[in-house]
């Protein structure tokens, strides 16, 4: 196995397990996590509710016992895009191949225990791409506009990222194409800039702090502001556990989900110029705190709750990059896997074998505009 192939399955894999141990925590906070749970989540764990098929709000959806959610499904399909389209991708790539990804065929879907079509599965903000390209008919680089602003694109970039491997400039800017299809503002600003960590987490040498580094360089406006902020704060903790409410304090003002999780005012996940989603700067965070390690990468964010599954997804993918596929530990992906009935190794392979062609494509067009550049410089000297 390559570095590339071992980097692309850590961090495609390490996002699955991520999103799958998160599930079983998302919505609740820490004080919630504890009590249900007796303690620190360590790794698997029931759902929240034993009844889960009856609880409210997370009803009908299996969170827990490893199995994986939207997150998950979505960066699987957007690999097979990347498979079937077999180059860069857009936001039309989103309208050519993504919504029919999500409408066109049935598949496992591990939270509902049966065969479904992905659409089916996934949020409102994800039902938005099949409502506005497939029904509406919308500019595919416009679509994305009217979305209510959440991590939706976000949680399935990490791909992008894999592509673009050593490249977080290029990964930003393809996300930001591709995501407009889905979100807008710093729904999307998030995508690209989940993409470029990746990117530069892929990267031999890269570090927790080189990645937070570039994420600062390409972040704009409020994404930008809350990870500067939100990272800052982590430095002072020498271990998760102690940081949630710091960590909070940080994200608070830039995030539009309020402290009641599932209790919004009317300024929620509306488009703003200063504010961010709360997801990727705590994934950052919780990365420096455990200086890379996957295993205490992904627990940061599971018991941290609120989006739990999307924070740990998203740390997952940036850690299970920077460490490779032994960073996830075995037995997780083997018990994930098995409880999700979903390969997780294969996928890495499949971006990672998909990287080598864009960028073999890429050097040669490089070559090609080089080539042309040379000859107009020579036709400057000779006038």
């Amino acid at each position: 196995m390559t570095p590339l192939e071992d980097r692309a399955v850590g961090c495609v894999a390490g996002a699955a397990v991520g999103d799958a141990l998160g599930g079983a925590t998302e919505g609740w906070t820490p004080e919630q996590i504890l009590a249900r749970y007796g303690g620190r989540v360590e790794g698997v764990v029931p759902p929240y509710f034993e009844d889960w098929r009856n609880a409210r709000p997370i009803a009908p959806y299996h969170k827990g016992d490893g199995h994986v959610t939207d997150d998950t499904l979505m960066t699987h399909a957007l690999i097979r895009v990347y498979e079937r389209a077999g180059g860069h991708l857009d936001a039309y790539a989103a309208a050519e191949h993504l919504v029919p990804e999500m409408m066109g065929e049935k598949r496992w879907i591990p939270e509902l225990e049966a065969e479904a079509l992905p659409l089916h599965r996934v949020f409102l903000a994800e039902k938005w791409l099949v409502l506005r390209l497939h029904y509406g008919h919308v500019d595919p680089r416009e679509a994305g506009v009217g979305n209510i602003v959440n991590c939706g694109a976000a949680m399935y970039m990490a791909p992008v990222g894999v592509v673009n491997a050593g490249d977080p400039d290029g990964a930003y800017a393809e996300a930001i194409d591709l995501a407009g299809a889905h979100q807008s503002s710093y729904g999307r600003e998030a995508a690209g800039v989940l993409a470029a960590a990746v990117a530069e987490a892929m990267r031999p040498g890269a570090t927790p702090d080189s990645v937070v580094a570039t994420c600062v360089r390409l972040a704009r406006d409020g994404t930008k502001a809350a990870i500067e902020a939100v990272c800052s704060a982590a430095r002072d903790h020498g271990h998760w556990e102690e940081s949630f409410e710091a960590l909070r304090a940080a994200m608070r003002p830039y995030d539009t989900v309020a402290d009641t999780y599932r209790d919004q005012g009317l300024g929620a996940r509306r488009p703003s110029r200063t504010h961010s989603i709360e997801e990727l700067p705590l994934a950052l965070a919780f990365l420096l705190i455990a200086k890379g390690d996957y295993r205490e990468t992904v627990l940061g964010g599971v018991n941290y709750g609120r989006d739990a599954d999307s924070i740990a997804s998203m740390g997952g993918a940036v850690a299970g990059a920077l460490g490779g596929r032994a960073a996830v530990p075995a037995g997780w992906v083997e018990e994930v896997s098995a409880a999700s009935r979903t390969d997780l190794v294969a996928p890495g392979l499949a971006i990672a074998a998909v990287a080598r062609r864009v960028r073999a494509a890429d050097a040669e067009r490089r070559r090609t505009a080089d080539a042309a550049f040379a000859e107009l410089l020579a036709a400057g000297d000779a006038s």
